[in-house]
């Protein structure tokens, strides 16, 4: 649940350990998942102004999944700097082969 600043509260909000936030990660996603594959394309198709960007529902959606790729492989990019390897995100890395 989001208070009015977006900000998370009660049972549905993450812990503060990063264990913790992936693990609310692991849990609530597929709830999430769930509720936007059940949308119709009413829910869909309305064109909404989200801060100046006016597209429909469904389009914001594919914007949301590219800019968590792009944050993802801002993450992956602080690892080596760090001395920690850089996972399998996308395919495979110089630290962890792709397999199949």
């Amino acid at each position: 649940m989001l208070n009015q600043d977006f900000t998370p509260h009660g049972e549905d909000a993450p812990a503060e350990t990063v264990k913790g936030l992936a693990d609310w990660y692991k849990h609530e996603m597929p709830k999430a998942l769930e509720r936007v594959l059940a949308l119709d394309g009413s829910k869909l198709s309305p064109i909404v102004d989200f801060y100046g960007m006016k597209m429909p529902n469904a389009q914001y959606l594919v914007w949301q999944a590219v800019h968590n790729a792009h944050h993802r492989g801002q993450l992956a990019t602080y690892l080596r700097p760090m001395g920690l390897k850089v996972p399998s995100i996308y395919g495979g890395s110089a630290d962890e082969p792709f397999k199949m």
